[in-house]
This record gives C-alpha cells, structure tokens and sequence, in this order.
C-alpha cells in the first residue's frame, strides 16, 4: 500500500514531467475577474500567457504583448481552445474536438457527469462517451493517461513557435465573449454539433429590428390628420 509521503513524491515526479506551460494551462482558472482591472469592463481573463505561464485580462495584454499569447474560450460552462492553435503546440490525435461557429475546439479539462452512461467508446480516463475513433474527451484527459502509462511526454510536444500565437493574432470579438450554450444541449454533447448564445442573440436581434421596421410604416401624421377632422353638416349628393 502506497503511503502518503509516496503518494506526494510521485505526483511530484508527474508535475515535473509536464511542461510549465501546459501545467499552467490545465490548472489556470479562466473567465474569472482580474484582480488588477476588476473594476473595468470586460476584465474577464481569457487569454493564457505561454512565457508566463499565467491567465490575463484583455487589459493586462500590454505588458505581455510580445509575449506568446494563447487565446481562451468558453462554452458549455467550461474552457476550451481552438484545434487549430492548439495542435501547435501538441499532439491532439484521438482527442474528440466539437465543431462550434464553424471552428473545431477542444476542452482543456474533463467535465463532472449527469448520469452514468453506457457505450462501447468512452474516454480512456473520465469514461465520458465519445465517437468513434477518439479515446479522450479533453486536453488534460490525454496527458494524464499518458503520464499514468508511464509514457513520455516529449514524444507529443511541440516547440513553440511564437510566430503562431502573436497578439496580433488574437480575436477577440462577441463570439468570444458570449460563449455558452444550454444544459440541455450539455446532455447530448457526445453526439452534437454546438452553436452558442451569440446566434440566437444575433437572430432575435434581427425579429427586433424586423418588428421596429414593420411599426414604422405607418405615418403618424396620417393618423392625426384622420383623427383631427372638423365634423360639418352632412352633404346630400345632388339628385341626378
């Protein structure tokens, strides 16, 4: 039986294995508040610094502007990273990405269950169902299956490249920004394609504009000059 001393050194001996970067990456929190602009809008901290090792605000990107900058999103509630960027920096074979607004992401942690599932695929770690041919569910799933295996990590990583993750490079815009989707759509994401709050904002906005539009072809003064005629005495038509 392995004593807690034991058990401390060997997840050590894990920690170690992991660059710092990645480290960071799965154990940051995201679209929390910075302490440092809290006070100031959109101070939600969804970029992930790769020389610092750290999560910063939109405000805090002058001081780590010519640093490697990792953008962050969130949908379902929990942090994601596009594929694209991502695979830069390792190899993200057999982790299940999920397609949303067009773009393929992927989470960085794994995600609690509603209720035990049952299926011939699940992830290697977190037992989540998956489609077939991938094995795991998240970024950090991946790594700590591998790290329990026993398997080195240099094998799937890449050198970074800063030219690839520049500030220049970052979208920050409203599908950023408004990423979530609803619980409902969380019970079937094993098998769905995802859309966020932004789209059912954007067309209810369009109803709205429609609606203002169809209100204001009428005249108004159409209306009050109907409403403000002078009543006289009837006219009889002429006899013919």
């Amino acid at each position: 039986m392995m004593r807690e001393g034991d058990e401390e050194e060997e997840m050590m001996m894990v920690v170690a294995r992991k660059p710092a970067w990645l480290e960071g990456l799965t154990a940051e929190t995201f679209f929390a508040s910075c302490g440092v602009h809290e006070s100031r809008r959109k101070s939600e901290k969804n970029v992930f610094c790769l020389l610092c090792c750290l999560s910063v605000c939109p405000h805090c990107l002058t001081s780590h502007r010519s640093h490697p900058l990792l953008q962050v999103r969130r949908y379902v509630y929990h942090d994601v990273v596009r594929l694209s960027d991502l695979e830069k920096l390792i190899d993200c074979s057999y982790i299940q990405p999920y397609t949303i607004n067009g773009a393929k992401v992927i989470f960085i942690n794994q995600r609690p269950q509603s209720r035990a599932k049952v299926s011939s695929n699940v992830c290697f770690t977190c037992d989540r169902i998956l489609q077939e041919p991938f094995h795991f569910c998240s970024l950090s799933c991946k790594v700590d299956y591998l790290l329990y295996q026993g398997d080195d990590l240099s094998s799937i990583l890449y050198r970074i490249d800063e030219s690839h993750f520049t500030f220049s490079s970052l979208r920050m815009d409203v599908h950023d920004q408004l990423g979530e989707i609803s619980a409902m759509e969380e019970d079937n994401d094993d098998i769905m394609v995802m859309s966020d709050q932004w789209e059912h904002g954007n067309n209810s906005n369009k109803k709205e504009q429609r609606k203002k539009k169809k209100e204001s072809n009428y005249s108004p003064g159409m209306v009050l000059s109907l409403g403000s005629r002078r009543k006289g005495a009837p006219h009889r038509a002429p006899f013919s």
